[in-house]
């Protein structure tokens, strides 16, 4: 099952920066303004991890943490607090409200989604399957082998990323821009062909010994892990 992270903030850059970065790590993300919008959400479809920011309009960050720690619904959901005040005593009063977590800002997004995947691994480690299955198709994070059909398949580190992506959104077509920025990340120049080449280099690993291309060329679109044929 796919995690569903609640997302509260109320800088709006932040918000959805936080989002694509989540949802791009292969979450289900929801996102609320304020903490008063937090609690609704929170009642309406209990998530399974909270980042929660601590300075928020109307129901302070502090607060929603308190309230979500008195439901039963959502008592044990984890929570990782966000906020700028870095001193040892507002640490300490935020990890005695009940979260699970606390993170200064600024931060990087990379640090951000390695503390999601911790926190879900110590505290809900069924929500923080490292192994994806699509298909006939195996891929083992912790591990980094890859199996389709039961045969184990060696990949290099970026047709390993690559393969990751496309395995966590199944069916989804993605132009070359879009995996470049996922797999190589937004900060590295590389030129948009370069896809291409790592996508060849992909199929013909996976296909080697099995029958089907589980790649799917889209033309003028990009490229989408074809579930069917997988």
């Amino acid at each position: 099952m796919t995690p569903y992270v609640l997302v509260v903030e109320d800088e709006d850059a932040l918000a959805t920066l936080l989002h694509y970065n989540l949802d791009k790590e292969g979450y289900q993300i929801g996102v609320a303004g304020d903490g008063e919008e937090a609690l609704t959400m929170a009642s309406e479809r209990a998530p399974d991890l909270v980042i929660l920011d601590w300075m928020l309009p109307k129901v302070s960050g502090i607060e929603v943490c308190r309230r979500l720690r008195g439901r039963a619904e959502t008592r044990n959901v984890p929570i990782i607090m966000l906020t700028a005040r870095g001193e040892e005593s507002d640490r300490i009063r935020g990890l005695d409200t009940g979260a699970d977590d606390y993170v200064v800002k600024p931060f990087s997004m990379v640090e951000l989604t390695a503390r999601v995947r911790a926190v879900l691994r110590r505290i809900r480690p069924g929500l923080a399957d490292d192994r994806i299955t699509v298909g006939d198709i195996i891929i083992d994070r912790v591990a980094h082998r890859v199996k389709r059909q039961g045969k184990e398949i060696h990949l290099g580190p970026t047709e390993f990323r690559l393969l990751d992506y496309l395995m966590q959104h199944p069916g989804r077509v993605f132009s070359r821009e879009q995996l470049l920025d996922a797999v190589w990340g937004s900060d590295v120049y590389v030129e948009a062909r370069t896809v291409d080449v790592h996508i060849g280099r992909l199929r013909k690993a996976l296909n080697g010994s099995a029958d089907g291309d589980p790649i799917r060329t889209v033309r003028s679109a990009g490229y989408s892990l074809d579930v069917e044929a997988a």
